[in-house]
């Protein structure tokens, strides 16, 4: 008797389409900065275009802190391919400032010079500037410049209908997204492991987050927790202490995102006594647990297209999850797009992994704690030799559990192979089983033992590969046609812009008043 998963391959099997129709894009952060490394003091680059309306570049927190976004693409190889394409565009048009190519942040200058995002003078430009100005405000400012890379994946709405239950088409692929995010949770701490590469911080970051206690001197500006994997990813990363309570449910839609308005509607006292308004200017959205929706920080995400003024807990009520976004991705700072093929590839074998295979309901109230746990102790610990994590309450070793969720992984990374035509899928679980078994292949050992090796500083270390990857997108360049799509893209984000600012009729008052009430009444729970 076939398994559920094994009859859930062979209906994906028999409709190949269904494969090719699958969906992946990424946004990938990477902080501007000078030639020696220091976080980039300039504006946004105009011939960049708009922040706020270019669809492949704008920022994140900061006015340093880029973000490069892909369209959805069919397959790794152009995925890549067209990141690595906008990172030759900006590397061309604004030469003398490289992108960052790691998490961790560059040498930060004191906190009040630290630059947010600003978007313009329009309502919605000032929303986004607004709650940036919130964060700061709530978490401070060196928190936000930490850099990662955001893996998103779709299944196309047909292939759910032999995934999961439902009676429509959009019950059925919220059921299936969910169960997808609840089998990614179980098994978070894998990519940590396998891709984290954020090890070591130099000195300027602890010493404006008050960490340096807690690790150990690798040199005179360089720490690092020995066996870490991602100091990003980890409680000395960006983390929030007040959603730790959170607990959201990802059993089911529904409960979901009644957490997340409770949340954006439920007062903190702490952000109380900051107040919404200082001098005579608004500083924060309002003084809830969150702000937004987006300000809850989780590895995983359910997500749906927003337009302006639209609400993200709102749509997905409405016309249900359009795909999810993997968040726990560090930077790659071996490859100049900051993540490789390989990863990609490897990444969607194992999301396929987490969508076809059972994925039983969390315990009440819906979160687990023991996959939050196993995470945590990954990312500060992951390369311990005989690190114990645990599953349904049992003490299981890291390379065991490893080696047993790559062979599970493997129908699935054989599926794609036999629909794309080579074995370039079965070729990245290879090397993630190299890494399985020997911890000093992973992305983080690396890092340290190169730092060992060159004798340099975290900092010298990567700003020396970031230049040259820099130099090396340079080099590349960009076929004419293409560079002039990017070129006229950048000019029509501005006109666009400014249009959108000479649209404006009502005040940023009545403009968030309106933002806020687009949450609408909070859902049945």
């Amino acid at each position: 008797m076939m398994s559920l998963a094994s009859e859930r391959r062979a209906h994906l099997a028999a409709q190949p389409e269904l494969l090719r129709a699958i969906q992946r894009g990424i946004e990938k952060e990477g902080l501007r900065v000078d030639a020696s490394g220091n976080l980039a003091a300039t504006p946004h680059p105009a011939a960049l275009g708009s922040a706020l309306t270019n669809p492949r570049i704008t920022t994140d927190y900061s006015e340093s802190l880029l973000e490069l976004i892909t369209r959805p693409l069919p397959d790794a190889e152009a995925l890549v391919g067209e990141l690595t394409d906008i990172h030759a565009f900006v590397a061309l048009r604004n030469p003398a400032e490289p992108i960052w190519n790691q998490s961790m942040p560059a040498h930060l200058p004191p906190e009040a010079d630290i630059p947010v995002a600003w978007y313009g003078t329009s309502n919605t430009g000032m929303l986004k500037h607004v709650y940036r100005e919130g964060l700061a405000w709530r978490y401070g400012k060196v928190m936000q410049c930490i850099a990662g890379v955001h893996y998103n994946f779709s299944l196309p709405e047909a292939a759910w209908d032999g995934l999961a239950d439902g009676e429509t088409p959009q019950d059925r692929r919220n059921t299936g997204y969910m169960a997808l995010i609840r089998n990614f949770t179980r098994h978070a701490w894998l990519p940590m492991y396998l891709f984290g590469a954020s090890p070591a911080v130099s000195r300027s970051f602890l010493q404006h987050a008050g960490f340096e206690a807690q690790l150990t001197q690798l040199s005179p500006d360089t720490f690092c927790l020995p066996w870490a994997t991602s100091l990003r990813m980890s409680d000395l990363g960006y983390k929030n202490p007040n959603q730790s309570d959170l607990q959201l449910c990802y059993n089911d839609l529904d409960t979901f995102t009644a957490r997340i308005h409770n949340a954006v509607t439920t007062p903190w006292p702490a952000y109380e006594a900051i107040g919404t308004h200082r001098d005579g200017r608004r500083i924060q959205l309002n003084t809830s647990i969150l702000q937004i929706e987006n300000e809850y920080y989780s590895s995983i995400r359910p997500k749906q297209t927003t337009g302006r003024c639209e609400r993200p807990n709102s749509v997905l009520r409405q016309r249900g999850i359009q795909y999810i976004e993997v968040r726990c991705m560090d930077i790659d700072p071996w490859t100049p797009a900051g993540i490789a093929i390989e990863t990609c590839r490897f990444l969607d074998a194992f999301l396929l992994f987490c969508a076809v295979e059972d994925s039983p309901l969390f315990p009440p109230p819906g979160f687990c704690r023991e996959s939050q746990d196993n995470f945590a102790v990954v990312s500060r610990e992951g390369r311990r030799p005989g690190l114990l994590l645990q599953r349904d309450g049992c003490a299981v070793g890291l390379r065991d559990w490893a080696q047993e969720a790559l062979d599970r992984i493997e129908p699935y990374a054989r599926l794609l192979d036999a629909h794309s035509g080579d074995g370039s899928h079965v070729a990245a679980l290879e090397l993630q089983r190299a890494k399985a078994l020997d911890p000093e292949l992973t992305p983080s050992a690396r890092l340290l033992a190169a730092l060992r090796d060159d004798g340099r500083e975290f900092h010298d270390w990567t700003l020396a590969q970031s230049q040259a990857h820099w130099a090396a997108l340079q080099q590349r360049g960009l076929p004419a046609g293409t560079l002039a799509a990017y070129d006229a893209a950048a000019q029509a984000s501005l006109a666009e812009q400014a249009a959108i600012e000479a649209a404006d009729t009502i005040s940023f008052e009545d403009y968030v008043a309106r933002f806020h009430a687009a949450l609408g009444d909070a859902p049945a729970r």
